[in-house]
């Protein structure tokens, strides 16, 4: 019995999603064992063995807590945005190939969708700032609207590299264009390896994690746009900034490291190593380098990493005029 492409989609979207967020879980595990590493000490050991079993605690716990909603706040925009910014992520995930299989729509302009829905989803960020009535909320969510806004610009022409030098905008074909070892990393020489350099660090920025976590330091506003979030709402902001690291992570592997290619046989497991080993040195670049200021890191993104970027996508433009798309 044959199954409709709808009906496969359907069933495939759901695997995905529980997949990743099972994933995501022990990453947040693989995360504070990394972290204790790091720092001489040892983490998580006291559920399960050496720890294995403490996301499932972590999240009993989170689950068992009192829900309180600040009396001035604005309830329904304050309940609806900790799901809201879980689910623009999760989105993201639809149209990101693992392999040639392994994909819930095949968009033709692919990266165009990952863009929209990456730079809306500060948008429940900035709502929940404003609803949860809290000086603290507010700035950290004001910190959050300018750093996402900033760095969605180079993100976007970072990403045009590989999008110029495939000739298309759908993800697929963008990795069948690295056939073999033809990474755009590295081939054509020059802007790929700096463009994927920045598409990281703007990914970082995003998605908030160190040196570039400012709407939530601690030391200047508690705990950010999640200060007055209790329980599992307050897991699910932390929850969709994993999820955007290790989205950020396939992306990064789809458009510069080709994909589920590699050397021998093709498959998810390239895509699924390129991809954690990407969110590997995301994470060892959080424990070793110190949050910037505020001002500091729009400085970097308009006076360093916007100018790069442009000439970067001016380079890449020029190769494909004057030699044609790589081969």
């Amino acid at each position: 019995m044959s199954i409709s492409p709808f009906l496969w989609s359907v069933i495939l979207g759901f695997v995905m999603l529980n997949v990743v967020m099972l994933g995501t879980a022990f990453l947040m595990l693989f995360e504070r064992k990394f972290a204790g590493r790091m720092q001489n000490r040892p983490g998580p050991t006291e559920v399960g063995p050496n720890g294995l079993f403490q996301p499932i605690a972590d999240l009993v716990k989170l689950l068992q807590k009192e829900d309180i909603v600040p009396d001035k706040a604005d309830r329904g925009l304050f309940n609806l945005m900790p799901p809201l910014t879980v689910t623009f992520t999760l989105v993201m995930l639809a149209v990101v190939p693992f392999s040639e299989n392994i994909l819930v729509a095949d968009l033709n302009v692919g990266v165009l969708f990952l863009l929209a829905i990456g730079s809306i989803q500060i948008v429940p960020v900035w709502v929940a700032g404003w609803a949860s009535n809290n000086k603290y909320a507010l700035l950290g969510a004001m910190r959050g609207m300018a750093q996402g806004i900033s760095y969605e610009i180079p993100l976007v022409l970072c990403a045009a590299v590989p999008v110029i030098y495939a000739g298309t905008f759908n993800l697929t074909e963008i990795v069948e264009a690295q056939q073999g070892w033809g990474w755009f990393l590295w081939w054509p020489p020059g802007p790929g390896f700096f463009a994927f350099g920045l598409f990281m660090l703007c990914a970082l920025a995003e998605a908030n994690r160190i040196p570039f976590d400012i709407p939530e330091a601690e030391a200047e506003l508690v705990a950010g746009v999640s200060t007055e979030y209790t329980g599992m709402k307050f897991g699910l902001f932390y929850l969709a900034e994993y999820l955007h690291t290790f989205i950020s992570a396939a992306v990064a592997s789809v458009l510069f490291l080709g994909g589920w290619e590699g050397p021998g046989p093709d498959g998810w497991w390239w895509m699924m190593a390129k991809t954690l080993g990407l969110f590997v040195a995301i994470y060892w670049a959080r424990w070793t380098l110190m949050r910037y200021r505020s001002d500091q890191l729009l400085r970097y993104c308009w006076v360093c990493f916007l100018p790069l970027s442009l000439l970067l996508v001016a380079a890449a433009g020029t190769w494909t005029a004057l030699v044609g798309l790589p081969s």
